[in-house]
């Protein structure tokens, strides 16, 4: 499916015989009104004949996005600390956002829109009088519009002047381009490439003149490559610009050569076209329409909107798709101009409000037509094979559909095979048995577990009554068992009885978390039961003489221990 952004430049590349096409100026993306953890950024705004201007003051800023419409700004990035600004503008007149431009420098973003009705003043900027606390005037460029015009028009024609600089492109690169792709570094600026559940990862994110690797988006992931011999962690999109995180400095105006990770843009191209022709054929058999998807890292999701599809459903669409796979359909990309009778007939979501400049169609012949600007093979051939996994229940009544394309079919029986190889070895079966195999083994598991727990209780049970029997007990009785429970803690402690003992029990791994349980006389549990948690840094919670949780460190028993017999002695002495 893709995502239907209009195209600064496109260069179509042929290797193997499979055609993709990558797209490194894509248009601004609607951004989400969110403003979550978010501050808004100072701004700066003043009134001219024919423009407003606005200066969002962040210095050093990444990530910048900043979509225009007619009525409202959204403006969101980040600073180099990681702080997050966002800001929503609700404009005091209508602008031409069609006409209207931004721009970054080092220390802010400034933007230019078009004012809908030409030499009408604007008393203020927002819609309401009511002006925000971060929302100032520009003094510095307020001025009388007497002669004023004329340094407007520099201004933006300027501005136009560094955006032809910036959008300049060389002709479209060749198919032996692919291995041997060379281009120019236009900046580069410090970034961080957020991970998860890592600490962000210090680089670099460089402006090249042209690119060959295909930023995420869309549903699919980026590609990955080499600058040099530097590797490509990431490709993003920040507005019309394809963003590549490295770890290494380039010297900006620097020539380099440019390498692309074939077997990845293969694999996704080959889930792509397969998305596009499963989308299409689900659409004519049975009216099931697509309303998103994913590439997944393993598998890819469809999600067609329909409550429900049966096995029968799933069979006939993947013999009917593996049909047209085997047909060696030509897939082709056209491209239009907006507007043209022909984009209106094409399978599409709609084009962005900003969109400018041709409109790209991915057609397989005679099956779809679809406005996408992603990668894509030159016949259903090489798609080799689809392999549709079954479907899940998706979200708001609809059904998630999942498949694997070309090598990816080919990788998990490569998988299966190997599985079926190992469990064939530890079974001591043939496949066909594999299954009534696991389930006597299951059975066994239970049985053992169940006895397990008997004989556990018992021990308990017995453990409770040596104490008791001993003469010479003494006020508290500690234990640790690495394999019990909950129930084993609390069998131990209602054979002994809380009246005049004091009890320390604990289950788990020796060295790291486990479980405690604290009983004895209600007052004295009341009062170092949160003690022992802190000491254990685990948390607990107890109420009539038992006092239990989860302990984290359990190597610090030893100082529980120690603080229980401390509080038992000093007990004793003073009676």
């Amino acid at each position: 499916m893709g995502f239907p952004f209009p195209l600064k430049h496109v260069c179509s590349i042929q290797k193997h015989n499979c055609t993709c096409f990558v797209s490194t100026k894509l248009s601004e993306r609607k951004i989400e009104d969110s403003c979550f953890s978010r501050q808004p950024a100072k701004t700066l705004w003043y009134d001219r004949p024919r423009y407003v201007f606005l200066e969002f003051c962040v210095e050093d800023s990444i990530d910048v996005k900043v979509d225009i419409q007619d009525y409202w700004v959204i403006f969101s990035c980040k600073n180099v600390d990681g702080v997050e600004f966002y800001n929503k503008i609700d404009f005091y007149a209508r602008v031409n956002s069609k006409d209207s431009q931004n721009k970054r420098s080092g220390r802010s973003i400034t933007c230019f829109m078009r004012k809908w009705k030409e030499k009408v003043a604007w008393p203020r900027l927002t819609k309401e009088n009511i002006k925000p606390a971060w929302l100032f005037v520009d003094f510095d460029n307020w001025r009388d519009w007497e002669g004023d015009e004329e340094v407007e028009k520099v201004m933006v024609e300027e501005y136009a002047e560094l955006l032809q600089k910036v959008t300049h492109k060389d002709p479209p690169p060749t198919m032996d381009d692919l291995d041997d792709f060379r281009t120019r570094v236009l900046w580069c600026r410090p970034a961080e490439l957020p991970r998860e559940r890592e600490a962000p990862l210090p680089g670099f994110y460089v402006g090249l003149q042209d690119t060959i690797l295909f930023p995420e988006g869309g549903g699919q992931p980026d590609d990955r490559g080499l600058i040099e011999d530097i590797p490509v962690l990431r490709v993003t999109r920040q507005g019309a610009e394809a963003l590549h995180f490295v770890q290494t400095p380039l010297e900006p105006g620097s020539e380099v050569l440019l390498s692309l990770d074939w077997d990845r843009r293969f694999d996704h191209m080959q889930q792509h076209s397969g998305q596009h022709l499963i989308t299409a054929i689900a659409d004519l058999m049975f009216g099931f329409k697509t309303t998103s998807w994913e590439l997944g890292r393993q598998r890819s999701i469809i999600e067609l909107d329909t409550p429900s599809m049966t096995k029968e459903q799933v069979v006939a669409l993947e013999e009917n798709v593996n049909e047209k796979i085997r047909a060696h359909i030509p897939v082709t990309v056209k491209e239009f101009s907006d507007g043209d009778p022909e984009v209106e007939m094409v399978r599409t979501r709609g084009l962005p409000d900003d969109h400018t400049g041709p409109v790209r169609i991915v057609s397989i012949e005679d099956v779809d037509d679809n406005m996408c600007c992603g990668t894509h093979v030159s016949n259903l051939s090489q798609l080799q094979v689809i392999k549709l996994l079954g479907t899940e229940k998706g979200k708001k009544n609809k059904t998630n559909l999942v498949f694997l394309a070309g090598n990816r079919v080919l990788k998990s029986v490569e998988w299966s095979h190997s599985t079926e190889k190992t469990l064939t070895s530890l079974l001591k079966n043939g496949p066909e048995e594999h299954v009534e195999a696991v389930k006597r083994l299951q059975n066994s598991v239970k049985m053992l577990q169940k006895n397990n727990l008997n004989l556990l209780r018992d021990l308990a049970v017995l453990t409770a009554q040596s104490f008791k029997s001993n003469p010479n007990r003494d006020q508290l009785f500690v234990l640790h068992r690495k394999d019990g429970d909950t129930e084993f803690m609390n069998i131990i402690a209602n054979e002994i009885g809380m009246d005049e003992t004091l009890l320390f029990l604990t289950v788990g791994d020796e060295k790291e978390a486990g479980l405690f349980l604290l009983a004895g006389p209600i007052k004295i549990v009341e009062n170092l039961g949160p003690r022992v948690a802190e000491i254990l840094e685990g948390k607990g919670a107890g109420k009539r003489g038992r006092f239990q949780g989860k302990a984290n460190r359990m190597s610090r028993r030893a100082e529980a221990q120690a603080l229980l017999q401390e509080f038992i002695d000093h007990q004793s002495s003073e009676v």
